[in-house]
């Protein structure tokens, strides 16, 4: 009578619950990305986040170390595919290196350059937009507990640069 070990490394990594992992944590990653990239995240979403992205580095290693072999089928046959995840691993290394739009340069996207425009400028100036009087607007924002001193203020003197009270100050102005 024969019995059959299991390589060591099957025992440890098991397909059964490492692709299961990478599945879950990509779909959160996915969610609470995309509420990141609209600026409709909570502050609980954004920290869910990037803890996710350790438990989203962890399950693709164990995935791939668990499909290693398919993987380096895979590869061989399609060269395409290496040279897609090569284009990848230079566009990461780029990021680390190379200045983005919206370093400080006044780029961005459009949102960006608005919302940044809205919050530079005096409510005085702003306040006309959302249908308001300077004084309107002040006591609109203050109800949101934005305090401005002036007409003169900007948005960006009571919130400095958090993004949620950003969007609370937007809310305000925009109520009617």
């Amino acid at each position: 009578m024969t019995t059959t070990t299991s390589h060591p490394r099957r025992q440890i990594l098991r397909r059964d619950w490492a692709t299961p992992l990478t599945i879950g944590v990509f779909a959160l990653m996915a969610a609470t990305g995309v509420a990141m990239f609209f600026h409709l995240e909570t502050p609980l979403q954004k920290q869910v986040h990037e803890w996710a992205g350790w438990l989203m580095v962890a399950g693709v290693v164990l995935h791939v170390a668990v499909n290693w072999f398919a993987f380096q089928r895979y590869f061989q046959s399609l060269p395409r595919g290496l040279g897609i995840v090569a284009v990848f691993v230079l566009v990461t290394l780029g990021s680390f290196f190379l200045r983005g739009a919206g370093d400080g340069d006044g780029a961005g996207s459009p949102p960006a350059i608005a919302i940044r425009t809205l919050t530079q400028a005096p409510i005085a100036q702003v306040a006309p937009l959302f249908g308001k009087t300077p004084a309107q607007a002040r006591a609109a924002l203050a109800t949101a507990g934005l305090v401005l001193a002036d007409d003169g203020a900007t948005l960006a003197s009571a919130i400095g640069g958090d993004r949620q009270r950003v969007g609370q100050a937007l809310r305000a102005l925009a109520a009617r």
